[in-house]
């Protein structure tokens, strides 16, 4: 028995073979949408929760009670020290930060707003969507199983964007190790805009937390993860 190969067929078949296979890849591959496409597209009181990341749609893990214990502890704290020292902010419950150079809408766990500045925004009265960074003042992801979004995308395009100050709450040290050390520690980065470029502060344990909006903040690394930590 001879095994038969494209040898066996004549250009004009093997063009025809190759240019179906093409189609059927091309068909197959989704076109990327665009942010107003994705605002369109999302689901009104879904469950689920979604972003968009360069033009593709991701369905982001649930957050377990855990991580949103974190989120309702900073929330707090941070509304009762902007109060304290009189700053316009407020912390939505749901926006999209949309960098303008990208067709990515991403919800941060925590966004701590420049009220003032809104009246800037393109769309905000239409749609709950930033793109400035004048708007934000600080920005907090917590960390879970998708860590790499957190650790490489966001911080990426939060720093292109020039968002003063990002922080990275890695309570349950799920990160990669470059990151949080070997071995792994809950840590929280601090990330400062520096010259358009960010500087990584981190803390650990009972290290004083140090942030460039809230310069007097007195909380340590280890207070915001008792927060996530029940058995505390």
């Amino acid at each position: 028995m001879r095994l038969i190969g494209f040898q066996d067929f004549g250009a004009g078949i093997v063009r025809q073979y190759l240019l179906y296979c093409f189609n059927l890849m091309t068909q197959a591959l989704p076109k990327p949408l665009t942010i107003e496409e994705f605002t369109r597209w999302y689901p009104i009181d879904s469950e689920c929760l979604y972003e968009l990341h360069n033009g593709v749609i991701v369905e982001m893990p649930l957050p377990i009670g855990e991580h949103e214990e974190v989120i309702g502890f900073l929330t707090a704290e941070f509304s009762l020290e902007y109060r304290r020292i009189k700053r316009p902010y407020f912390i939505p419950k749901t926006v999209f930060v949309h960098p303008p150079n990208r067709e990515s809408a991403y919800s941060p766990d925590i966004l701590l707003l420049n009220k003032p500045n809104l009246v800037n925004e393109p769309i905000w009265k239409k749609e709950s969507i930033i793109t400035l960074a004048d708007s934000i003042s600080l920005v907090v992801e917590i960390v879970s199983t998708n860590w790499r979004d957190d650790y490489l995308k966001k911080y990426a395009d939060y720093e292109e964007m020039r968002i003063p100050e990002y922080w990275i709450v890695d309570y349950a040290a799920l990160g990669g190790r470059e990151f949080i050390g070997k071995p792994k520690q809950p840590t929280i980065s601090i990330c400062s805009l520096d010259e358009n470029e960010y500087h990584v502060s981190k803390f650990r344990g009972d290290d004083l937390i140090q942030s460039p909006t809230f310069p007097e903040l007195n909380l340590t690394a280890q207070q915001i993860f008792q927060a996530g930590n029940n058995d505390s």
